[in-house]
């Protein structure tokens, strides 16, 4: 139960109003050593409740700090702005019986009107890197009194290349502070250079890595001969079997465009979001996917990560991601908080191995599934080695045609020497000096 970790009464009732009654796993292990002031280095997978797992200890230390300070007390970096707008909505619900107030800073919105919002003195500040070092820079955002330091999907901000951003607003807070910092995979040597830059002595919490099992989630493998066929078979689906709300994701903007006018075409209720669009048109394609019943998001990896949307019944990979990280981040937008969920991966023959890889990294095998109604040639490699990948034809040896040995090439002559005779059969030539051996 929340009210065992010793949470301000105002925080329970907000708790109590959202109908939250047992914390999740992250929330039971991160909230009490966050409360206590430790440095937490957290590995939860995307729709844990981690969220909330940062946000409640932020919001309890705020309400027993008695300071007024005219600048903000906690800062909460992440990648998207997807993902920004999603933490303030949460920040609002749970801190809704408290005076606290927190802000966006994200890229996408009027430079100048977001400096006015920041003189208002928020508590909390919620940011993307890029433009939150554009304020710092401007003199509109000062975190001299910085309390706690969040860094959400901090594997995420290292892909999308703002380390050094992150290093220099992580530079600009106070020492001693807090840093909080959560990962959905153990990521790479540049994550550990920045736990090291940013965190004292932390706490590490392993709690459920994006390798872990998805049980709530059916994962299935659809071939496909190509981008037409693929076409094909996703209408087919969304059709026949696409119930409910359903993110359909590309690897291109190019191709969620394309697909955009393709399924509007047949009718369905379509809306796309890529980076793009600008901010009030990818807040309007949420907002109206969100209310809906049902319809088809199409999406490049900018909603892999932010986007909470209660009933999303499945996602579709109409690319295969390019990792098995990215892959994960996709899926984890349906099945959440226990609810079950179906993810189709339609993989043509080149993508074949790419998706070999991912189930090997997340060490499962995707249930291979046939559309009976849309027939295509390829139904996956007739023979495969022990790790997934297709067998491919040998490769015959130089020399050799249909298990015959084919006549040894004659060798020309060395610069400076006279041509031997040539075999029986041959001429030589003016221009590179032998020809290959006549037919009688």
């Amino acid at each position: 139960m929340f009210s065992e970790l010793q949470l301000h009464e105002r925080l329970l009732k907000a708790l109590d109003e959202l109908s939250f009654k047992q914390p999740t796993q992250v929330q039971q292990e991160a909230i009490p050593a966050a409360i206590a002031g430790q440095d937490l280095y957290v590995i939860a997978q995307t729709g844990s409740g981690k969220t909330a797992a940062f946000v409640l200890p932020i919001l309890q230390r705020l309400l027993h700090d008695d300071s007024k300070p005219m600048a903000p007390r906690g800062l909460i970096l992440v990648p998207t702005r997807e993902l920004a707008r999603q933490v303030l909505k949460d920040i609002a619900a749970l801190a809704q019986f408290t005076f606290l107030k927190a802000e966006q800073v994200t890229g996408g919105e009027d430079f100048k009107v977001q400096a006015a919002r920041l003189r208002k003195n928020p508590d909390i500040v919620v940011a993307t890197p890029g433009r939150a070092l554009e304020q710092l820079t401007a003199g509109n955002l000062d975190l001299s009194v910085v309390q706690t330091l969040v860094l959400d999907e901090a594997d995420r901000m290292l892909d999308m290349g703002f380390a050094e951003d992150v290093g220099t607003l992580a530079d600009a807070c106070p020492q001693p502070r807090q840093t909080l910092l959560f990962s959905a995979t153990k990521g790479s040597r540049g994550l550990q250079r920045m736990i090291d830059q940013v965190l004292r002595e932390p706490l590490n919490l392993e709690l459920n890595s994006v390798r872990d099992d998805t049980p709530a989630i059916t994962q299935q493998v659809v071939p496909a001969d190509d981008n037409t066929h693929k076409e094909a078979t996703l209408i087919w689906l969304l059709q026949n079997q696409g119930e409910g709300k359903t993110i359909v994701f590309t690897n291109t903007r190019v191709m969620a465009d394309r697909l955009n006018g393709v399924l509007r075409a047949k009718d369905l209720r379509v809306y796309v979001l890529h980076g793009e669009k600008d901010q009030k048109e990818r807040n309007l394609a949420v907002e109206r996917f969100k209310q809906g019943a049902s319809g088809v998001l199409v999406a490049t990896d900018v909603a892999a990560r932010g986007l909470d949307i209660a009933e999303l019944d499945r996602v579709i990979n109409f690319d295969m991601p390019r990792s098995g990280d990215d892959y994960l981040h996709r899926v984890g937008r349906t099945g959440r908080a226990g609810a079950e969920g179906l993810a189709i991966s339609l993989v043509s023959p080149h993508e074949w191995n790419l998706m070999s890889s991912i189930e090997r990294y997340l060490r499962r095998q995707f249930e291979r599934r046939l559309v009976a109604e849309v027939p295509g040639s390829f139904k996956g490699p007739k023979k495969v080695k022990s790790s997934g990948k297709p067998v491919g034809a040998k490769k015959k040896k130089d020399g050799k045609k249909d298990g015959k040995k084919a006549a040894a090439k004659p060798k020309k002559p060395k610069a400076g020497k006279r041509p031997s005779r040539p075999p029986v059969g041959q001429v030589v030539t003016s221009s590179d000096g032998l020809t290959p051996p006549k037919r009688r």
